[in-house]
């Protein structure tokens, strides 16, 4: 995919990572706990995904799921987290942290990018709970963060479009806005031109079956797990492809 446009998918697994490199998105944002809206991943993850993919790997650092206030020994666990990162070669990491008020925690934000240098730093959807949206990006681009991933304080980017153009253009390239949550190949191009943004986020993910031949009858469940769609990445990547040079 030409630039300007850069592609950014969750994974939750190593197979997922390997799909996506494949693919041809850029950045894989690797993750735990699907159900939690995407934990730390375990070390053995981190490893395993960067011998196998040479894309830019940006493992999530969020010790739980929940809010995004963190007690002291919560912030020391993403500090171990982060230094392991580094490493092991990961490109950059994703966090957020805020305040009981819903700004953000600057200092401590600030720190963990001082932390995580030379990799770079995305604010995740932390910023979607924020209190003040125009105060809030002043605050992430204080603390040296690269960029913010947001659905523009909705639920989704679709609906959250129009504050997410206003984010573009407060930002004006200080930092780079990243549109996620409900981003597929079928409104891309669309939220591309409503946000003027240049990076998207996205899940692509499918929930599969699982592959046991014998079921436990006296369990009565249903083991799946989640994985990436490639064909749903590649049909995004085209549809970024497709965008006349015109309407960048």
């Amino acid at each position: 995919m030409p630039k300007p446009y850069t592609l950014e998918v969750i994974a939750f697994n190593i197979d997922s990572c390997i799909a996506i490199a494949q693919t041809g998105a850029q950045r894989i944002e690797l993750c735990d706990n699907p159900g939690e809206g995407g934990t730390t991943p375990s070390y053995g993850l981190i490893r395993q995904a960067r011998a196998a993919t040479t894309i830019q790997l940006f493992p999530i650092i969020r010790p739980r799921g929940g809010d995004f206030l963190y007690s002291t020994a919560e912030y020391n666990v993403m500090r171990e987290d982060i230094a392991r990162c580094k490493d092991e070669g990961c490109d950059g990491v994703v966090l957020g942290i805020l305040h009981t008020d819903g700004t953000v925690d600057t200092r401590r934000c600030a720190a963990l990018v001082q932390l995580a240098y030379p990799m770079e730093v995305t604010f995740h959807r932390a910023f979607d709970r924020v209190a003040d949206a125009a105060r809030a990006l002043e605050a992430v681009i204080d603390t040296g963060c690269t960029r913010i991933l947001s659905s523009g304080l909705h639920p989704t980017a679709v609906e959250g479009q129009l504050q997410l153009r206003t984010l573009v253009e407060q930002a004006d390239e200080r930092i780079i806005i990243m549109p996620g949550s409900g981003v597929r190949a079928d409104n891309i191009a669309a939220l591309a031109a409503a946000t003027g943004a240049v990076e998207f986020h996205t899940s692509a993910r499918i929930t599969i079956p699982g592959t046991m031949q014998f079921s436990s009858p006296t369990m009565q469940e249903s083991l799946v797990s989640v994985t990436a769609d490639a064909a749903e990445i590649r049909r995004t990547i085209a549809a970024l492809e497709k965008i006349p040079a015109g309407e960048l």
